[in-house]
């Protein structure tokens, strides 16, 4: 039995989520019908991270094993001819044995655009968060800076997160501003359930001026989600990667996403 890890992009407004449900029509259940047809038996996957409905994907890793005698290709341009329009397989790795997309993972690093304008934009609908007021970069990279490091996130995590620890270690939080857009990157070890949506709604309260930027610190140690902000859209939230060890060769992120707003 061979274990093949690929690398994923999709739209998460095609779907109810990453992980599978019983309707069938989340993007694992998607998936994994196409990966059928090509190796001739079920085929069950494991992702680097789960994402809600709405929430997008530059490079989903997941991982499967099959017994089945395929080319590479076949798990790329094969499994894509089974694929709507929304998601695709970007590439594909033969991996030892021992490889888990998820467990495997060293870090994982999500992007957020949001779109900066006092009247929305209808071609960003569900491709960038919005807001229609103009947040002070300044005071949310400030803000962005008191939360990076190891910390107890249970501020910023739903109550429906099933993680058993709320402690995570924020690698990034960096803005970078591309015209009416701000990309937000945020590189950790592990994210919990709804923490970078949760996060954005405070760095927005923070820039729009209802908090100083010390406040997100106050937030953060009283471990209360109760005493934090709305959780923000999906709509501008990308998976834009998985890192691993370097043995696996499998592809971990890049840069396509400011590429493209470049």
């Amino acid at each position: 039995m061979a274990r093949f890890a690929l690398t994923l992009a999709y739209d998460g407004s095609h779907f109810n989520g990453w992980q599978t449900q019983p309707g069938g029509e989340a993007a694992q259940d998607v998936l994994e019908r196409a990966l059928a047809e090509i190796a001739g038996h079920p085929v069950g996957t494991i992702c680097a991270g789960r994402t809600d409905a709405g929430v997008h994907a530059m490079r989903q890793v997941v991982h499967f094993d099959s017994d089945a005698a395929r080319p590479l290709s076949a798990w790329v341009r094969g499994v894509n001819s089974h694929l709507p329009e929304g998601l695709a397989v970007r590439s594909a790795t033969l991996v030892d044995g021992d490889f888990h997309a998820r467990y495997g993972a060293l870090r994982r690093r999500y992007r957020y655009l949001l779109y900066r304008s006092p009247v929305r934009h209808p071609l960003l609908a569900r491709r960038a968060g919005w807001t229609f007021r103009d947040p002070d970069v300044g005071r949310m990279r400030e803000a962005a800076a008191l939360v990076v490091g190891e910390h107890d996130f249970s501020a910023f995590r739903s109550a429906q997160c099933q993680a058993a620890s709320p402690v995570r270690r924020l690698e990034e939080l960096s803005l970078d501003e591309r015209g009416p857009l701000v990309v937000f990157t945020f590189t950790a070890n592990a994210f919990l359930h709804h923490m970078i949506r949760n996060l954005m709604g405070a760095l927005l309260a923070v820039g729009e001026g209802r908090h100083p930027p010390q406040w997100i610190e106050q937030v953060l140690a009283g471990r209360d989600r109760r005493h934090a902000p709305a959780t923000f859209a999906p709509d501008g939230l990308y998976l834009d990667g998985a890192q691993y060890d370097a043995r696996y060769g499998v592809p971990s992120w890049g840069d396509e996403l400011l590429d493209w707003l470049a």
